[in-house]
């Protein structure tokens, strides 16, 4: 297998500066970077909060940027639903509608062929949704990914992939990687705007011949960044850090690398420690409305019955609204009666919590120290709680 690793990408898109990566410090394969795009610089790596439909739920974008967010996520197939692209874009493109300043990336949809694989039809084209709101029907391939997304006007847009669930006998992980590097080629053709990055996604599942092969089609074809899909859809976390580094590895050393989905504290560790730079996950507001909070050494439940007399926030130290103004007992207390107060405090004190440890990371590795952070965020070796699945943010 041969490392991509100090081969410089190919044709890129982007040449008149609007988009790139500046790596300025290293500690082993973990990386400090400036990630520049037409809506401002970003710090890497980065942790990006996940508004599917154009929203981070239950916060507003004011209370997002006072959590230390950069830059935010939202989804192709869901705003194509329910606004549509056209609307979007006469309402003054995805920035002005969502009231978001800062950068913006939109998924292409393909992560819906796994989470919504039972209202969806695969062919070697597209892929056929039936609409979970109203039924009708939704056709999403290359072109209408590009079109959709041009129309959308994020910063950091994503070629449609094929992703399959894992397990997965390796006939269905070919025919996902063939259809991905077929509909890569088919995005890069039809993208239409200068002014977005265009990133490929890697698939392959646990099959690193297929990541191989996969990795070096797309860096042929040649794209602004490279993502790693199809992890986090149901393989152990022994298994995705055995694969990312390798994974890793295959992509250019001078672009951006973006693992998508992956979001508990252990597993964005694992990843930046491999020299990955980007990450989102709906983790932190999905776990915030089912009153799941994230502290440094854990994270609290807060239903139980311990927080009805804790007077304290929910984690010292922290600087979030939530922990300088409310007591554990009362948010506790909101949950309970369910005020919609408490999932809201909880989720900005999550968004909150990611980003300082996002930002506590960044200073170790530009101190040459990643490796001590286990003893100031106990969390990033444990296996934290997930609250009930839900698609959306």
């Amino acid at each position: 297998m041969t490392s991509n690793a100090l081969r410089p990408s190919r044709q890129p898109i982007i040449r008149d500066g609007t988009f790139s990566l500046e790596v300025t410090h290293r500690d082993g394969q973990a990386r400090l970077g400036l990630l520049t795009t037409p809506h401002g610089c970003v710090d890497t790596p980065v942790f990006m909060p996940v508004g599917t439909a154009g929203s981070i739920k239950g916060v507003t974008p004011d209370q997002v940027l006072e959590t230390g967010t950069q830059m935010i996520l939202a989804n192709t197939y869901h705003l194509q639903l329910r606004p549509s692209a056209e609307v979007v874009a006469q309402l003054g493109g995805l920035h002005r509608f969502m009231g978001w300043p800062g950068p913006i990336l939109t998924d292409s949809g393909g992560y819906q062929i796994f989470s919504l694989s039972g209202i969806c039809k695969l062919t070697d084209n597209a892929v056929e949704f039936r609409s979970h709101v109203d039924g009708a029907l939704l056709r999403l391939g290359p072109a209408e990914a590009m079109r959709i997304q041009n129309q959308l006007g994020a910063d950091i847009i994503m070629a449609l992939d094929h992703c399959p669930p894992l397990p997965c006998d390796r006939e269905t992980l070919e025919s996902a990687v063939a259809r991905t590097i077929r509909w890569a080629r088919r995005c890069k053709e039809e993208h239409a705007r200068l002014d977005q990055a265009l990133f490929g996604i890697v698939q392959g599942g646990l099959d690193l011949e297929l990541r191989a092969r996969c990795s070096e089609e797309l860096i042929g074809i040649g794209f602004d960044g490279y993502a790693i899909g199809g992890l986090s859809v149901g393989e152990s976390y022994e298994e995705m850090a055995a694969a990312v580094p390798t994974i890793v590895g295959l992509l250019p050393a001078d672009q951006p690398r973006y693992l998508m989905g992956v979001g508990m504290p252990r597993d964005i560790l694992t990843a930046v420690q491999a020299g990955v730079d980007m990450f989102d996950c709906v983790l932190p507001t999905r776990n915030g409305r089912n009153s799941f909070a994230f502290t440094a050494e854990g994270a609290l439940r807060m239903r139980n019955e311990k927080h009805r007399l804790a007077d304290g926030p929910l984690e010292l130290g922290c600087d979030c609204l939530a922990c300088r103004q409310f007591s554990r007992g009362y948010i506790r207390h909101l949950f309970n009666v369910g005020e919609m107060l408490g999932p809201t405090l909880t989720s900005i004190h999550n968004l909150r919590f990611y980003q300082r440890f996002l930002g506590r990371i960044r200073d170790l590795i530009r101190e040459g120290r990643l490796g001590t952070i286990i003893a100031e965020y106990p969390i990033a070796t444990q296996a934290v709680p997930v609250a009930g699945w839900e698609e959306s943010s």
